[in-house]
């Protein structure tokens, strides 16, 4: 009988990854599609990246996913956001053709050597001696497999729901998951109930753009660093905004809200809340941005990003027909509320492994997690470490120093999650230093390691790497005169300087230095490095000095089987959720809600005294 060396459980963009970065690194791999139309389907806003979103998707294109490459070749706009605040924030957002996306990525999928679709609904994980052996379909197929990684999206147990409507599906009316959530519980994982929504989407047709402001992007700008010609589509997008009498009828019609009338149960976003919510906790606010935002180019639907909302369809035409240039609008869907099962991710490890079931692995919004890149950094990660278990090598874990997606992992392996996490700049405590421009820089080398980014990839890497470094040399080396510092100062200096004490300035470039000195030629990415280093080099510095004492409490590991009761001095919260959790590190035990400082100081104490990590 065929062994697959892993089976992948789900097809959006956590199994995706997860799928091709098992293949691609040699796994004999099958993934299960619960339809296999939906591969890499958008059922939520047509975009990729985004604020802190942005960051994710080049860190999966620095370690050699397929996410970024394949939203560039399908963009309609590129932009970059955040742009009037500090390089850490800057994050790159595609407006994708939603059909042409998952078309490529299916294409890209079913024609990935060592990797076999099939169409089937996973409902039992089998487990013998405490390592995962087979996965069972719906139609009672079994598919023996070395690992497994879980990558169910928001299918399990699903229930969308709008006004007094509810109906068991997935999203967009898509089969749901049943049996599954039945078989984890069995297995002893600990699952959770969240809700999420969606907007209406509109007939294009029906709209008056004219009143509203269009919203372009910019050009030549690209996620993938492999990307050798940047898109060059500018397809805008209109911002309007809802008002007083959008807001009367919201609040006229709480009553048969679902999220206010009882009927929802699970626990929604409170980083992305529905319409209802906001005029709600934001009563004193006149107006919320709407954007509308095109579908793609096979379709005249419309995307009302900022108005999610599970209110009656009824109400949603009353409140639509408030918006300024969408008094005509016509509704194509209507916005739904999505509930569904997912694990407590506090039954993970750092690698994404299920604890206590060799061999089983979790990705995307399974883990509590919302986002196409939350799920596509999981997916990756989990798909590499099926690989390295399989392969007999170290797993990939990543940082909170290392990458947002490290800091993903964490949060939610560590500190776990309530309502569904979305990642944020805000989240990563050393932004500073993981900027999307650097992620090649930072991770390309270890996915080469793991033998998903390619030679190619890495030679690239490599060749910027040095180029930038020649390029700071220069600009330590060169001494500029009086005279070459005013040919570039608005405000003239008194004495000359080296290039790089000049390039510190925040209103001077390199391209400006360069033009009055020998200094070497870069692009616009290799620019935007290098300046970013320079100007900020005495914060980097400082976070430096941070990064390293968190890398030496990492380094002070923790025994896995001790009881944490038994050690003196640890407060009783603190030793509870130490068991919990079983931390691999001091590090990691010192990031977990509810372990004091003064827990931490009592374990440093007692690793001292046992003799560990000397």
């Amino acid at each position: 009988m065929r062994i697959y060396d892993c089976i992948v459980i789900g097809a959006g963009h956590a199994g995706c990854e997860a799928a091709l970065a098992c293949a691609r690194t040699g796994l004999d791999t099958l993934m299960l599609a619960i339809s296999a139309d939906s591969i890499a389907f958008m059922p939520c806003n047509p975009s990729i990246g985004g604020t802190s979103k942005g960051h994710l998707v080049r860190e999966v294109d620095a370690l050699g996913g397929q996410m970024g490459i394949t939203a560039d070749s399908t963009a309609m706009q590129m932009k970059m956001l955040n742009t009037s605040k500090g390089p850490a924030v800057h994050s790159l957002r595609a407006q994708s053709d939603k059909l042409a996306y998952q078309n490529m990525m299916r294409s890209i999928v079913e024609g990935c050597d060592g990797l076999t679709v099939r169409q089937g609904e996973a409902v039992d994980i089998e487990v013998e001696d405490g390592r995962v052996r087979a996965v069972i379909t719906a139609m009672g197929d079994r598919y023996e497999c070395r690992t497994a990684v879980l990558a169910t999206g928001v299918y399990m147990d699903a229930r969308i729901i709008t006004g007094e409507y509810s109906r068991n599906c997935g999203p967009n009316g898509l089969l749901r998951s049943e049996g599954l959530a039945d078989s984890l519980r069995r297995l002893g994982l600990p699952l959770q109930r969240f809700k999420t929504g969606t907007p209406a989407r509109l007939d294009g047709r029906s709209i008056d753009y004219g009143k509203m402001e269009p919203q372009y992007g910019a050009e030549r700008l690209a996620f993938s660093f492999m990307t050798k010609e940047a898109p060059v589509r500018n397809v805008p997008c209109y911002l309007t905004y809802t008002n007083k009498e959008t807001h009367r009828i919201i609040l006229e019609n709480l009553h048969r809200a679902p999220m206010y009338s009882g009927s929802i149960k699970g626990t929604g976003a409170r980083y992305c809340p529905s319409i209802e919510d906001k005029v709600v906790r934001f009563a004193d606010k006149e107006r919320h941005q709407l954007f509308l935002e095109p579908e793609g180019d096979y379709t005249n639907e419309m995307y009302l990003q900022g108005l999610s909302t599970s209110l009656p369809s009824d109400v949603q035409e009353r409140m639509i027909h408030t918006i300024e240039g969408l008094e005509n609008a016509r509704i194509v869907r209507p916005g739904y509320a999505i509930e569904y099962e997912c694990l407590d991710p506090l039954c993970l490890d750092a690698t994404l492994a299920v604890k206590g079931i060799n061999g089983l692995f979790s990705a995307g919004q399974i883990n509590g997690s919302s986002g196409y890149e939350e799920a596509a950094a999981q997916g990756l990660v989990a798909g590499l470490n099926a690989s390295a278990l399989v392969r007999g090598i170290e797993p990939l874990v990543l940082s909170r120093s290392q990458s947002y997606i490290g800091v993903l992992i964490d949060d939610l392996v560590t500190k776990g999650t309530k309502e569904p996490y979305r990642m944020m700049t805000s989240r990563a405590e050393f932004r500073l230093s993981l900027r999307q421009d650097n992620a090649d820089l930072r991770l390309t080398e270890m996915g080469y390691r793991m033998g998903l980014a390619s030679k190619e990839r890495l030679d690239a890497t490599i060749a910027r790497k040095e180029r930038i470094a020649a390029a700071a040399k220069a600009l330590e080396s060169c001494h500029l005169s009086m005279s070459q510092v005013n040919t570039v100062l608005t405000e003239p200096a008194d004495r000359g300087m080296t290039a790089k004490e000049l390039l510190k300035r925040s209103d001077v470039q390199y391209t400006s230095i360069a033009a009055v000195a020998q200094l070497p030629e870069l692009d616009e990415q290799d620019v935007l490095t290098l300046e970013t280093d320079i100007k900020y080099e005495g914060y980097l510095q400082k976070q430096q000095s941070l990064i390293n004492e968190m890398v030496r409490l990492e380094a002070k590991k923790l025994p896995q089987e001790v009881d944490y009761t038994l050690i003196k001095g640890l407060r009783i919260e603190g030793a509870q959720k130490l068991n919990a959790i079983r931390p691999v590190s001091l590090g990691q035990a010192s990031r977990i809600s509810g372990v004091s400082p003064a827990d931490i100081a009592v374990l440093m104490v007692w690793l001292e005294k046992n003799g560990e990590n000397k």
